[in-house]
């Protein structure tokens, strides 16, 4: 039973500390009227899935990935954000704003937060990793702490959007800075694949 509480203990303070930004990450897509709720959460639960999944099959190998490599995945928001602020400055805001509540393909929107969340987690990568290896057995514990959580971080993004007192204006400028705050995630992502250069 101790160990148990352990590795749930253990699973939460993990979760926590390598997907705080994603709270605020979520908020903004939820703020975004080009997406709806199913596709950010859906896309949330998919980029943890396939970390968590990269994560367990390295631990698995003792495979370690190198440094650099997961800096390239800054390209995904980088790329997002450069379209998205295209976009914008290219329809004007109005335009942008009838545009973005046309029915869009569930599945790319789906994708883009997912690829979002993927290139998000270097770190996740970084501390999964050694934490799957030390304990293989502990692996089902930590899965379900992390979709519990995954679930949670969704819920506080959502009310982030949705609050009373400051949910409107956070709606507003959230949407008008999701180019933005993608563009400057795939700058500070892709600073780790400068090791590539040496």
């Amino acid at each position: 039973m101790n160990d148990l509480l352990a590795a749930l203990g253990v699973g939460a303070v993990v979760f926590a500390s390598t997907n705080v930004d994603d709270m605020l990450l979520l908020a903004a897509f939820f703020a975004e009227p080009a997406f709806s709720r199913r596709q950010v959460v859906a896309g949330q639960f998919l980029g943890m899935s396939a970390l968590v999944a990269v994560s367990a099959a390295c631990a698995l190998l003792a495979f370690a990935v190198p440094p650099g490599w997961v800096g390239l995945l800054g390209l995904v928001p980088l790329g997002l954000g450069v379209v998205g602020l295209i976009r914008r400055f290219a329809a004007g805001e109005a335009e942008a704003e009838s545009h973005a509540e046309r029915p869009r393909s569930g599945q790319s929107r789906t994708l883009a937060v997912a690829g979002v969340t993927i290139a998000n987690g270097g770190d996740n990568l970084g501390v999964y990793i050694p934490l799957f290896s030390s304990d293989m057995r502990r692996l089902v514990v930590y899965v379900a702490v992390f979709a519990s959580m995954t679930a949670a971080w969704c819920v506080a993004g959502y009310y982030l959007v949705e609050n009373p007192l400051f949910g409107k204006r956070f709606a507003h400028y959230g949407r008008l800075a999701l180019p933005f705050v993608l563009i400057a995630l795939g700058c500070w992502i892709l600073r780790d694949a400068a090791v590539l250069l040496e």
